[in-house]
Order: C-alpha cells, then sequence, then structure tokens
C-alpha cells in the first residue's frame, strides 16, 4: 500500500461545503456514518428490469494483480476481507438508485455524494467526505458524422480498499482504462490513487479529437464566411456554444489537478504518480488555452461576418440607389419630351375642333399656328436641355 494511503489523524469533516479541495485525500476506511434511507414501509422500491444489472466490471486486486471477479458488490466486500492490501474496482454505467444505495451501505458512500451520482448533471468537482474522495469529471467525444461535440459525465468515489467509477455517458471508455492498469501492474498496485489518474488522463486524452475536430469545423467556417454562405452566422453560434460548453467541461480540471498537487508532500503521494498527474496537469492547460482560443477566434470570426455582411448589404443598397437614380433620370427625359411634344399637341387639338377660329379668315393663320407650335416645342426644349433633363 502506498504511502498515501496510511491513516493520518485529523478531524473528519462531514460538512462538504468544509471539506478541503487542497490535497489528495488518505483514502483509509472510516467508521460508518452516513445514514442511507431505506424505502418507507409498504412503499413500492424501485426496481431495475429483471436480470439486468448495471455494474459492468467488477474484481479486486492483490499487489496490482485480479486476484477475483466477484458476481455482486456484497461478494467484492468479503473478497477485500480475506486479505491485506486489496482494492475492490466496480465499474457501474448509468446504474439505478436502488443499485448506488447498496453501495453506498456497503462502501460507506457520503450521502450528498450519492445523490449527486444520482441525479448526475452535475459541474467537474473534486470534493472530500472524511476519507472518501468523490469526483466528477466531464468526458467529450467529437462526432465526425454530426459535426458537434457529445458531452457525458462520469463519477469516482475513491477510497482506501475502493474505486467505484460511475459512467453516466459512452464516454470515456473505461474499459481500456481499467485494461491498461491491468497491464501495469506496479501502478495499479499504488491503490485507488492510481484509478483517479488512470481516469484523469483517459478523459484529458479523449479532449485531443475534439480539439482536432472543433479546429477543423473552425476552418471550413472560415471558408464559408468568405464565401458568403449565408448559413453561416448560425454555424458560428452553435459552434460557439459548443466551445463554451467545452471550456466548461475543461476548465474546472486546472482546479481539481491543482488540489490534487497542492497534496503531494502532506500525503506522501507516490512520485511516480506524481510525475502522471503533472503530465496530465500539463495536457489540461494546452486543452484550455486551445479553447480560449477557439473562443477568441470564432468572436473574431462573427465579427469579420457581420462587417463583411454590412459590405455586402451596403453593395446591394448603393446598386439600387444607382438603379433608382438612373431610372429618375429616364423618367426626366420622358417627361421632358412628352411636355415639349405637348404643347403642338394641346394648339392642334384646339384646331382640330371644327370650329370657326377668329384667324380663320386670315390667310397667314395656318402658318402662324405652325410656327407658334414650333417655337413653344424649341423653348421647352432649350430649357429642359439647361437643366440636364435631356
Amino acid at each position: 500500500m502506498s504511502s498515501a494511503l496510511r491513516p493520518v489523524r485529523e478531524p473528519v469533516m462531514t460538512d462538504r461545503r468544509l471539506a478541503p479541495l487542497t490535497a489528495l485525500t488518505t483514502l483509509t476506511r472510516r467508521p460508518s456514518r452516513v445514514e442511507v434511507r431505506a424505502p418507507l414501509a409498504g412503499a413500492p422500491a424501485p426496481t431495475a428490469p429483471a436480470g439486468r444489472s448495471r455494474v459492468v466490471d467488477n474484481a479486486v486486486y492483490s499487489d496490482g494483480r485480479r486476484v477475483a471477479t466477484p458476481a455482486s458488490a456484497e461478494e467484492s466486500r468479503d473478497e477485500l476481507a480475506a486479505g491485506e492490501d486489496r482494492l475492490a474496482w466496480l465499474g457501474l454505467y448509468r446504474p439505478e438508485p436502488q443499485e448506488l444505495g447498496a453501495l453506498a451501505e456497503l462502501y460507506d458512500l457520503p450521502e450528498l455524494a450519492v445523490e449527486d451520482a444520482i441525479k448526475a448533471h452535475q459541474r467537474p468537482k473534486f470534493e472530500r467526505y472524511g476519507d472518501t474522495l468523490f469526483v466528477v469529471l466531464k468526458a467529450a467525444r467529437y462526432l465526425d458524422d454530426a459535426e458537434e461535440v457529445e458531452f457525458g459525465e462520469l463519477h469516482l468515489f475513491l477510497g482506501a480498499d475502493f474505486a467505484i467509477t460511475v459512467r453516466h455517458s459512452e464516454s470515456p471508455d473505461l474499459s481500456r482504462v481499467r485494461r491498461r492498469l491491468e497491464s501495469e501492474p506496479a501502478l495499479l498496485a499504488k491503490g485507488s490513487e492510481a484509478v483517479l489518474y488512470a481516469t484523469l488522463d483517459a478523459v484529458v486524452d479523449g479532449y485531443s479529437p475534439v480539439v482536432a475536430g472543433l479546429a477543423n469545423d473552425i476552418d471550413e467556417i472560415e471558408t464559408e464566411v468568405f464565401r458568403g454562405d449565408p448559413g453561416v452566422s448560425r454555424r458560428i453560434y452553435e459552434l460557439s456554444q459548443e466551445v463554451l460548453e467545452f471550456q466548461r467541461a475543461a476548465s474546472p480540471l486546472t482546479g481539481i489537478l491543482a488540489a490534487i498537487t497542492a497534496g503531494f508532500d502532506k500525503y506522501a503521494v507516490d512520485e511516480e504518480l506524481r510525475s502522471y498527474l503533472r503530465d496530465v496537469a500539463d495536457h489540461v492547460t494546452q486543452v484550455n488555452e486551445r479553447a480560449e482560443g477557439f473562443r477568441l477566434q470564432l468572436r473574431d470570426i462573427l465579427t469579420v461576418n457581420a462587417t463583411l455582411v454590412a459590405q455586402r448589404q451596403n453593395e446591394e443598397i448603393r446598386e439600387l440607389t444607382e438603379a433608382s437614380i438612373a431610372q429618375g433620370e429616364e423618367v426626366k427625359k420622358i417627361s421632358a419630351w412628352a411636355a415639349i411634344l405637348f404643347a403642338p399637341t394641346l394648339v392642334g387639338t384646339v384646331y382640330g375642333m371644327n370650329l370657326q377660329m377668329p384667324e380663320s379668315d386670315w390667310h397667314l393663320g395656318y402658318p402662324f399656328a405652325l410656327v407658334l407650335m414650333a417655337m413653344v416645342s424649341v423653348v421647352l426644349y432649350l430649357v429642359f436641355k439647361r437643366r440636364d433633363w435631356i
């Protein structure tokens, strides 16, 4: 058993608001204090589908090697008592409330943490309840077909001789984590701290494809923006929401790993585990920097897109204005020629009424009418020409 698992005399804090988040706790067993409420008499207890267990894997390890694969949580508890320095690791996938309640009784799990694990939808966090650690992690994976990020939730209960993982999503694949640790007995022999490290490492490694997928999506969006795709604004908004959700999943890991790192000396954490956890912390920093870069890049892209849209709108307005001006010029020309033709038409109309006109007996009357129509037309033409209507 690693030195970090040795009992340390200190007051047990049951109020999680007072529980320090600044150390990787000693994972020694503590006396049972948490009362798990049983169903009321006569009330039907919730039941899982008949014959269906939510325990994906159940194993007991000694010196990092699997020594038993119990059929139930009760058997794994009994196997722990069969030898020293043993570790029970139970992996559950979306368990029923009564199944977690049974584990809470067997392993003395904190009631508040069990409630969080049942309800899920928790923020990433690291909490200590006496000698039991409760860790919530947000996993993420990139779906190539849908070009979107899917988020999941993972809860860990860690004690001196047990590790219980509760998975509420398809990722990460904890069977790979288990196979990795089983292939490295020396690492698994360090106890539940090793399970915590390997799980953190798997979650953070799962962020790399997400970062690559988001980077590719942003490159595609940049192309669409300059191509003038009308639907790009919606895609920018949706991708911005995914980046923010990704930041909410990854950013708290910085504080979680800082809290773990702060307790290295106090709890004499194994030197090898220290280096592994520091490496995970470095990867988390890189992921957070990329995510923040994506957020700023999308903000700039949105600004550029708004500018380009405004420019296109201004160009369209300019074209419409030019067309309107050209149309106005044509209307002016038409109006000018209509006015020029209107004057002789008016005179001709008067003479076309077949009435006896005063100048009808004047032999110059007809030529005078023609000259008058011509003069009015010429004067109107000169006036409109001076005003650039023609």
